[in-house]
């Protein structure tokens, strides 16, 4: 069951460094470009199904590869990105610590998430190649439950990056 992890384009919010969390997100023009430039190399892995994130900036990059890629699509919510709670829509400039508020997703949901994620495809789809789209924060994630690791231990994605578990 070859799995690769997918970010998805950049977007406005991005740029801003604003915690999204659940937020559609627009994509900015890099953002769909970033995407456009990455299909070719996609094209070469013999994908079966992409699984993605029902937020919206994953939706709009599901899309955009699924024009060229024409492969069934399933939403689902395991994808998504960690819900910050109260804090969504902060500005966080990557240096500042911000409190974490008690509203927020957990660590531990976040990581209980991910092990159900991984067992959805293992159960359902143990035989096929998955482009699974998502978000930075929740592929690393994924790679961390995947790897016994700690989120820390994992490099963050950029942008339309794709690593294969």
């Amino acid at each position: 069951m070859p799995l690769y992890l997918y970010r998805h384009g950049e977007t406005e919010e991005n740029r801003l460094h604003i915690l999204q969390g659940c937020m559609p997100g627009t994509l900015t023009q890099a953002g769909k470009e970033q995407i456009a430039a990455s299909v070719s190399s996609l094209q070469s892995i013999p994908f079966d199904l992409i699984l993605c994130s029902d937020i919206q900036r994953c939706k709009d990059t599901a899309s955009i590869i699924n024009d060229v890629l024409q492969l069934p699509i399933i939403f689902t919510p395991l994808l998504r990105e960690r819900d910050w709670g109260s804090a969504t829509g902060m500005i966080v400039d990557g240096v500042t610590k911000i409190r974490i508020p008690d509203d927020a997703e957990t660590v531990a949901a976040m990581h209980q998430r991910a092990r159900d994620f991984l067992s959805f495809v293992h159960t359902h789809y143990p035989d096929h190649t998955i482009l699974a789209i998502s978000h930075g924060l929740f592929c690393r994630c994924i790679q961390a439950v995947h790897r016994g690791v700690q989120i820390a231990d994992i490099i963050p994605m950029k942008n339309t990056e794709l690593r294969q578990l």
